[in-house]
């Protein structure tokens, strides 16, 4: 169902935002401002997405996730307590955001099925964005 799967990619959009932005906080190393940038305009874009999702979700008479707890039963981003190295740090973001890609692909393909043109025009963007971010993080790995 499109509402439950949106609510799903709401979770880990904004779980996977968290991560980012921890990192950010506390990335250590010889490429700090260049990993500190990064991992900031990474967090932004996510957490832009967030409230479009929300109120994708309500324009489908349904109500948003909007608690910790809500976003920890519902997402598949990995929650961690640790501060790994920095090349840890975007394997984990590289890993998680494949998950994020995936979440917004189930919802894309159900909104596509079911005609919701405008909700797949927006996570096909988000997609995208996505992608993007992968292309970013994997050529830091390499």
């Amino acid at each position: 169902m499109l509402i439950d799967e949106l609510k799903k990619a709401q979770a880990d959009v904004f779980t996977f935002y968290l991560k980012a932005h921890f990192y950010h906080w506390n990335i250590e190393g010889i490429n700090f401002p260049q990993y500190h940038d990064f991992l900031q305009n990474l967090y932004t874009d996510v957490f832009a997405s967030v409230d479009t999702i929300a109120e994708l979700v309500r324009t489908l008479d349904s109500y948003a996730p909007g608690t910790l707890s809500m976003y920890k039963s519902l997402t598949s981003i990995e929650e961690s307590d640790d501060t790994p190295d920095a090349r840890t740090m975007i394997l984990n973001l590289f890993q998680e955001n494949m998950k994020v890609r995936a979440s917004l692909m189930q919802a894309y393909d159900t909104a596509d099925k079911t005609g919701e043109i405008g909700v797949a025009n927006f996570l096909q963007d988000r997609i995208q964005a996505h992608e993007k971010h992968s292309w970013m993080m994997r050529s830091i790995l390499k």
